[in-house]
C-alpha cells in the first residue's frame, strides 16, 4: 500500500514541477511575458503532461485497460451531452440563487453588461477550470484513493484535498473557515454529480466550470456587488468574491446535497447500482 501512496501523493506535484521547468525558458523567449503568464504556461504543460501520462498510469497501476473510460471521459455521446447539460443547468441554478438573494437584499444591482471579450473569457474559464479540476480530482485522485482507501473514505478524502488545495487560506479569519467549507461542500456536489451520472465526468465538468465561468460573467458585467456587501453572505474576496464561502453559496450547495443524497450510499465513482 505505500508505495502505491507515495506514488500518489507524488504523481501530479512531480507534473508541475516539470511543467514549471519547462516554461522557464519561454521568459527568455518572450521578455515581454510577466511571471504569472508564464506560470500559466507552465500550468498549461503540466496540463498536457497530465493528459499523455495518465493512460499509462491506468494500465500500470490501476491495471485498467480502458483509461478515458475509467476517467469518465469516454461515454456514449448522449449520456455526455445530457450529463454535460445537467450540470451546467445546475449552475445556473446556483448563480441564479446568488444574484436573486443580492439583489432582493439590496447588496447588488443589475447591470447586464456583457460584451464578447468577457464572454470569450467566461467560456475559457468553463472549459480550462472545469475540464481540468474534474479530470484531477473526480477522474484521477477519486480513483486513486478508491483503490487504497475504499469508495466511502475516498469520496470524504477527495473534497478534503480539493478543498486544501484551493487558496482559502488568504480570507481574513472565520471567512478563511467558510471558504474551506463551501470548497468542501463543492468537492462533495461535484463528486456525487458524477456518481449520478453513472460515472460520466461530463456533469461534473459542466456544473465546475459553469460556476466559475458564469460567476466571472456575473461579477464582471451583470451585477454590481456592493462594497459593503457582508462576507458571510456573498462569501470573502472582497473585489473578486467567491460565494460558495457565503451564507447564500451553501445554501445552494447544501440543496444540492440533499437532492443528490440517495447517491452517498451508492459504492464507487462509476455510479453503478
Amino acid at each position: 500500500m505505500w508505495p502505491q501512496l507515495w506514488g500518489t501523493l507524488l504523481y501530479v506535484p512531480l507534473l508541475y514541477l516539470m511543467g514549471w521547468l519547462m516554461a522557464r525558458p519561454l521568459a527568455l523567449l518572450f521578455p515581454n511575458w510577466r511571471s504569472d503568464q508564464v506560470d500559466l504556461a507552465g500550468l498549461v504543460l503540466a496540463l498536457f503532461l497530465l493528459l499523455t501520462t495518465l493512460p499509462l498510469r491506468l494500465r500500470r497501476v490501476w491495471l485498467e485497460p480502458n483509461p478515458w473510460q475509467r476517467l469518465g471521459l469516454a461515454v456514449p455521446g448522449a449520456l455526455a451531452l445530457r450529463s454535460g447539460a445537467r450540470g451546467l443547468l445546475k449552475a445556473l441554478m446556483l448563480l441564479g440563487l446568488v444574484a436573486m438573494g443580492l439583489t432582493l437584499t439590496g447588496q447588488a444591482q443589475w447591470l447586464g453588461e456583457i460584451n464578447g471579450a468577457l464572454l470569450l473569457n467566461g467560456l475559457l474559464l468553463l472549459a480550462g477550470v472545469g475540464f481540468a479540476e474534474e479530470l484531477l480530482f473526480r477522474g484521477w485522485l477519486w480513483g486513486e484513493l478508491e483503490l487504497q482507501l475504499g469508495p466511502r473514505k475516498a469520496l470524504l478524502l477527495q473534497s478534503l484535498i480539493f478543498a486544501l488545495l484551493h487558496p482559502w487560506y488568504r480570507a481574513p479569519g472565520l471567512e478563511a473557515l467558510g471558504q474551506l467549507g463551501g470548497l468542501i461542500l463543492l468537492g462533495l456536489v461535484l463528486a456525487l454529480q458524477r456518481r449520478a451520472d453513472a460515472g460520466s465526468l461530463w456533469g461534473a465538468i459542466g456544473l465546475h466550470g459553469g460556476l466559475v465561468g458564469g460567476w466571472f460573467l456575473v461579477q464582471k458585467g451583470l451585477l454590481q456587488i456592493s462594497p459593503a456587501a457582508p462576507a458571510w453572505m456573498v462569501g470573502p474576496g472582497g473585489a473578486d468574491t467567491n460565494p460558495i464561502g457565503g451564507l447564500l453559496g451553501w445554501i445552494g450547495l447544501g440543496a444540492l446535497l440533499w437532492i443528490r443524497r440517495r447517491w452517498w450510499r451508492k459504492d464507487g465513482a462509476s455510479g453503478s447500482p
